[in-house]
């Protein structure tokens, strides 16, 4: 536990003197400062995402257009079903897009289970998982409904879990695990209950040059890596008041998308 000691001398008369240590725990305090810096970031960060949401429509009408032309070539019903997914995740990327490219447009929040939401990024996440990598869930039943723009919940998820995949390199295991926080504070705002989507991770860890920069966009530890991923993911949890965080160390890297449960706010 990350603590602050404070030692001070004293006199007994007729005895030895001594030394009273307070320690005070610290934790909430860094995690504080670390978020403060977080969201300071944030602004730089969401104009520069806007500017390439642009950039991606054309290619993604492109793909769907090839995809439906596919769909129309294809004799065997069964075949179909692949490029439905990609026509419908190409829709849902574009609704992504354009929520996106809208300056300060908010989320469209629906009633969801977030569960439903964390199984659809399984799917798509075991789809594309090597052979050696094991995927496994751990989820809280207790957790409420809440309100939530599903698009872009699941593409920030997606981005994560992505990460994280792509962090053990083919050879690793990956959870999603859902949990109730209660009682905590995301900036500035103190909130009674926040749901809690953790991602965890046994790779080699976050490199330490990069902790302070993680989010920033075009920051990546790989070199085939857009560095766009946790940037797009952390902008869209910020629009739902949330923010993400992580914790890592060699064979343990967990991050946190960290979502208030409208409501119940304190």
């Amino acid at each position: 536990m990350p603590s602050l000691a404070t030692v001070t001398p004293f006199d007994q008369p007729g005895r030895a003197g001594g030394f009273i240590v307070e320690l005070a725990d610290t934790t909430h305090h860094q995690r504080m400062t670390r978020e403060n810096a977080l969201l300071a970031q944030l602004g730089g960060s969401r104009a520069m995402v806007r500017q390439l949401a642009h950039e991606i429509k054309n290619p993604l009408g492109g793909l769907r257009g090839a995809a439906q032309l596919l769909d129309k070539e294809l004799a065997d019903p069964s075949l179909r079903e692949y490029t439905a997914v990609i026509i419908n995740e190409a829709d849902r990327l574009r609704a992504l897009v354009d929520s996106m490219a809208i300056s300060s447009g908010p989320p469209r929040k629906d009633l969801l289970n977030v569960h439903e939401v964390c199984e659809h990024v399984f799917k798509l996440i075991r789809a594309e998982a090597p052979g050696g990598v094991s995927l496994d869930r751990d989820y809280d039943p207790s957790l409420p409904d809440s309100m939530f723009d599903r698009h872009q919940i699941i593409q920030a998820l997606l981005n994560v879990a992505r990460n994280a995949m792509q962090a053990v390199d083919g050879h690793g295991r990956v959870i999603l695990r859902t949990r109730v926080r209660s009682g905590m504070n995301i900036g500035k705002v103190r909130h009674r209950l926040v749901t809690a989507i953790e991602v965890e991770d046994n790779g080699p860890g976050v490199p330490t040059d990069l902790i302070k920069t993680l989010f920033l966009p075009l920051v990546t530890g790989r070199s085939n890596g857009s560095g766009l991923g946790l940037a797009v993911a952390q902008d869209l949890v910020t629009r739902h008041g949330g923010i993400i965080e992580f914790t890592s160390q060699p064979g343990r890297t967990v991050f946190s998308v960290l979502l208030p449960i409208e409501g119940v706010k304190e």
